[in-house]
């Protein structure tokens, strides 16, 4: 298995909740995610803060947590752009900034951005030879530092075993981690994420769980992507209880540990944790609970 070039530890986190608070209180909360054991912690890029800003304020902030973007989107800027911000961080804060790069949803790039969004695939291809080939006039590495790609169906997941370090799935079951695996080979690196719910009771649990998902359910990427894995698109849809089990792990500590280890066991190098509350500020509470049963 190729080892990665980045350090992010077995178990990372996964969060959209520092843009809910000022970025003086993002930072001191990943120094404190840093101090409880987790290495690594991934943040999204839709309509909130830039994730490159976000990523050189908390590295600046802190002294060894490493931030990963997850994702950062290649419709936001051009790749020369992408390609030299990547480097420009690297040179700042070596092996502490990994790039994950995606192509969104046909709604954030063509209602939101303007952009065309009909060859997804065919634009990422071109987008990564674009990155390489991207002139950088600075002090700073020469060769693109690692990356990867957010992947679900198998031509993206080959792209990403074939032209980056290998993968980052969202809203992923562990037999997708299986599937992933056995498409990209033993040689790619594998990282999804995995949503939790520390809750006991089934419906509060799940009541929380759709409070999440129905927003990822109801876009064809990931809709598609579970149809694929043999889940009914009205269960989808209606996100029925055995929809919400699969991909939210709920319940105990072990419970939680248990749905990551099954991610490791189909073939995970890393897994990002992503939990889930009633509101943002519980969410810290959470990482507190499970550090002690995730970090070992």
């Amino acid at each position: 298995m190729r080892k990665a070039k980045i350090d992010l530890g077995k178990v990372g986190l996964w969060t959209g909740v520092l843009d809910s608070m000022p970025s003086a209180a993002a930072n001191e909360l990943c120094i404190e995610a840093g101090e409880l054991g987790f290495k690594a912690i991934w943040i999204p890029e839709a309509v909130g803060r830039d994730p490159f800003v976000s990523a050189m304020r908390i590295l600046e902030n802190s002294s060894d947590i490493v931030v990963a973007t997850g994702i950062a989107n290649i419709y936001a800027r051009d790749a020369m752009t992408m390609a030299n911000g990547q480097r420009s961080i690297e040179e700042a804060h070596p092996g502490r900034f990994l790039l994950g790069l995606g192509v969104s949803h046909l709604h954030l790039v063509e209602w939101v951005r303007k952009h065309d969004y009909s060859k997804p695939l065919t634009y990422m291809s071109e987008y990564l030879k674009a990155m390489h080939k991207a002139r950088f006039m600075a002090v700073g590495p020469s060769e693109l530092p690692e990356l990867v790609l957010a992947a679900l169906g198998p031509k993206m997941l080959e792209l990403a075993a074939s032209e980056t370090a290998g993968a980052h799935p969202y809203f992923v079951p562990p037999e997708h981690t299986h599937m992933a695996r056995e498409v990209m080979g033993p040689e790619a690196l594998l990282y999804p994420e995995q949503m939790v719910v520390l809750e006991d009771d089934p419906g509060v649990a799940r009541s929380i769980a759709r409070q999440h998902m129905k927003t990822y359910a109801a876009l064809p990427n990931y809709a598609n992507n579970l149809m694929r894995l043999g889940y009914a698109a009205a269960d989808i849809e209606s996100l029925t209880d055995n929809v919400v089990d699969a991909v939210v792990a709920w319940g105990s500590l072990d419970q939680i540990r248990k749905r990551v280890n099954e991610h490791f066991d189909a073939g995970a190098d890393h897994v990002c944790v992503q939990v889930l509350t009633e509101e943002p500020n519980q969410v810290p509470e959470g990482w507190r609970k499970m550090a002690p049963a995730l970090i070992g």
